[in-house]
């Protein structure tokens, strides 16, 4: 497979595996948290159990022992689901479940009573003959503390703690619940009772295995989904990147890559891409226009200026050197003229220097001496604009070339603010004026009207081309319309310059 058809390198391949991955961990956080909520939950069941049965041992041990009974004979719960321990406050045991074989967590490990020797028979339960009690317990106490339940009563569940059991050669993990109670005969005992944790751990594993086993599945589904899904939200593109494909192999800027009918961000791609082309291809033919129109202008006064250097080396008393003068000059202005189209078509920007355009106008007018017709010039003092001084000069000088052309006999310059803040320079002459309909036309490159071109004594028709460039990069607009006296009237507008 080729570098470029890579899958793994595809948006689609990318889409698919990001999403997949985001999944995998949004799951795997879930299910973490599940499970933790899970055992957190069971385990509080177990707590509850534990409490209900040390509850329950504690009350059977204060209604019935000694009073009917003894530790020995007290009835405890089925000892796997429930190990009980009943043991003094100093630790020894009392009584403890059956088949009960080895116990941690409830800081008696003890799984066995032993019994105190005869010679101790204050060691036996109800047993009042141990002499004369010391600390005036009217209920015949056996020294209790001042925080144990009365005779008779049971206390708060004080302590709870995790553990573990072996009973009857099994071990399992359990919750202990620990509880204080006062015989009948007045002796505080504890009561550790526990309730396994063994459902809490398989509704876990299995939680966690389904999970476990539903995960990949899960992930396979969503990244399938997301690749066909992704595969056709991007077919769209696909057949855009197709088409500027071919454009670009066959140079067909005419063509256009199509345009999804929903109105979503690849069809505006699509509209872009199109608008795109439209502009590229007015570029390409503007281009391909000018090369042709400049070629044009070109071979004109170098075909005549070759044919007269030709003629005069044959016949040198027929060598008209004016006319190769001439020639020379307007090919280097034609050359001039190409050189600042391309610098304009650049990007070249103007500089921001502010500048009296009255006072520029004047200074350019004064050295026009060799017009056909005076310029009347009317400029006010102090209009200032920001922009390139040669530009702004080459703008008006072509203005009124184009005057100078076409006026019988008068030609005006006046420079003046307008109501809106706006400096505006106008250019009038007195000649024939412009057709409305080729007002916009003759700002067009090589464009010279028919009347115009049959008086035209060496224009190439950049004239008006080149001063509405430079107006445009000064943030300007350059206008023509009909003048008071039937001729044209071309207005170019600035921007004041900023003050400071």
């Amino acid at each position: 497979m080729s570098a470029g058809r890579r899958p793994f390198g595809s948006v689609r391949a990318k889409t698919s595996l990001g999403a997949t991955a985001v999944v995998a961990v949004a799951l795997v956080a879930a299910g973490i948290a599940v499970l933790l909520s899970l055992r957190a939950n069971l385990t509080d069941q177990a707590d509850r159990q534990a409490d209900s049965t040390a509850r329950d041992v504690a009350l059977d041990i204060a209604s019935q022992v000694p009073a009917r009974t003894s530790y020995a004979d007290l009835e405890l719960p089925a000892t796997e689901e429930h190990p009980v321990q009943v043991v003094t406050e100093e630790g020894r045991l009392l009584v403890a479940g059956e088949d009960l074989e080895r116990i941690s967590g409830t800081g008696v490990p003890a799984v066995r009573v032993v019994r105190s020797p005869p010679s101790q028979p204050s060691a036996e339960p109800g047993d009042d003959s141990g002499g004369d009690d010391d600390s005036g317990d009217d209920h015949g106490g056996h020294g209790r503390g001042s925080d144990d339940p009365a005779i008779g009563e049971i206390g708060e569940i004080k302590d709870r703690s995790s553990g573990s059991a072996t009973v009857d050669g099994r071990t399992g993990d359990y919750r202990f619940a620990t509880i204080a109670v006062t015989d009948t005969a007045g002796q505080t005992v504890v009561v550790h009772a526990g309730a396994s944790l063994a459902a809490r751990d398989t509704a876990v594993g299995t939680t966690a295995v389904a999970m476990l086993l539903g995960l990949p599945v899960l992930l396979l589904v969503v990244g399938g989904v997301t690749w066909l899904v992704t595969r056709r939200a991007l077919r769209p593109v696909e057949g855009i990147r197709r088409e500027m494909a071919a454009i670009t192999a066959s140079e067909d800027l005419s063509r256009r890559v199509p345009e999804p009918a929903a109105h979503d961000e690849v069809a505006r791609l699509a509209r872009t891409t199109n608008e795109t082309l439209t502009a590229l291809e007015a570029a390409v033919d503007r281009q391909r226009r000018f090369v042709a129109d400049a070629s044009h202008e070109l071979r004109s006064p170098i075909a005549s200026l070759r044919t007269q250097l030709e003629v005069g080396d044959a016949y040198p008393e027929l060598l008209d050197v004016p006319g190769a003068v001439a020639d020379t000059v307007r090919l280097q202005q034609l050359a001039a003229d190409l050189l600042l189209l391309a610098r304009l078509d650049a990007g070249e920007r103007p500089g921001r220097t502010p500048l009296d355009l009255g006072a520029l106008v004047r200074e350019e007018v004064s050295q026009r001496t060799s017009d056909r017709i005076p310029v009347t010039v009317e400029t006010g003092q102090g209009i200032e604009v920001a922009g390139s001084r040669g530009q702004l000069a080459r703008v008006l000088g072509n203005l009124l070339d184009n005057a100078q052309r076409h006026a019988r006999g008068s030609v005006e310059v006046s420079v003046h603010r307008a109501d809106d803040g706006q400096v505006v320079l106008a250019v009038t002459d007195d000649g024939s004026g412009v057709p409305e309909a080729e007002r916009e036309r003759i700002f067009e490159r090589f464009v010279r009207l028919d009347d115009a071109r049959s008086r035209d004594d060496g224009g190439a028709g950049l004239g008006l081309a080149i001063a509405r460039d430079i107006t445009e990069r000064h943030n300007g607009t350059l206008t023509v319309a009909n003048s008071p006296s039937g001729g044209a009237r071309f207005a170019l507008r600035l921007p004041p310059a900023p003050s400071f």
